[in-house]
């Protein structure tokens, strides 16, 4: 089964490289890394690796906080193949797909963002419209989003009164930016975790800038 485990450590040389040696002595094949961030000597890592049949997740966490300095922020199940490189392909299909744009958008960015769903959301007359969803978007309906009209990308509140049961049952971390006005927004959740970092928060505003120029256009 793979794991999406995400690990703070310090950007110093070697240490990468210790904890990818501590997690292969704990039976774990690390399949990619993307680096989220970096800054003031921390570096922030998402490893995606495969562990055999019968071993638990703890082990991943105790195998990397082995190493000096080493955090993990979050372990959770991933399927598929991270995909942080697709911003070009996704603008290009949406492009060459406009009228499609926004059921693209949302399918495509949870792959890019490693999150578990998105929502393009928009309110009118105080009422909320969703106007595309990806394929494991919850279907509850939404009532109110008091955050809307919104200027610039944020990382939301998952405590919100506004936020439906379910998700914060599932823990579920949230962040939305605005699509080319302040009254549509792409809304992107990460059931149990980890939460959304300043480095993804911008790469998820930058991506909606250039798909709110291209279906505008």
């Amino acid at each position: 089964m793979s794991f999406l485990i995400r690990v703070q450590l310090p950007d110093s040389p070697g240490t990468l490289g210790a904890v990818a040696t501590a997690l292969g002595m704990a039976g774990a094949d690390i399949l990619s890394v993307d680096v989220v961030e970096r800054g003031e000597g921390i570096a922030v890592d998402d490893l995606v690796v495969e562990l055999p049949s019968g071993r638990l997740p703890d082990a991943l966490i105790t195998a990397a906080e082995s190493v000096e300095g080493v955090e993990v922020d979050a372990v959770r199940p991933y399927a598929g193949v991270l995909d942080t490189h697709r911003e070009l392909e996704l603008v290009e299909e949406i492009a060459a797909r406009p009228v499609s744009g926004l059921d693209l958008l949302a399918e495509g960015v949870p792959k890019i963002i490693r999150a578990g769903w998105s929502l393009v959301v928009a309110k009118a007359d105080h009422e909320v419209r969703r106007l595309a969803s990806s394929t494991a978007a919850p279907e509850v309906p939404l009532r109110d989003l008091p955050w809307l009209p919104l200027e610039r990308a944020t990382v939301l509140d998952s405590e919100d009164s506004w936020i439906p049961d379910t998700w914060k049952e599932l823990g579920t971390e949230l962040a939305a930016t605005p699509l080319g006005k302040p009254d549509r927004a792409l809304l992107v959740g990460r059931p149990g975790g980890p939460m959304f970092r300043a480095a993804e928060v911008a790469r998820l505003a930058h991506l909606a800038g250039i798909v709110a120029v291209v279906l505008d256009s």
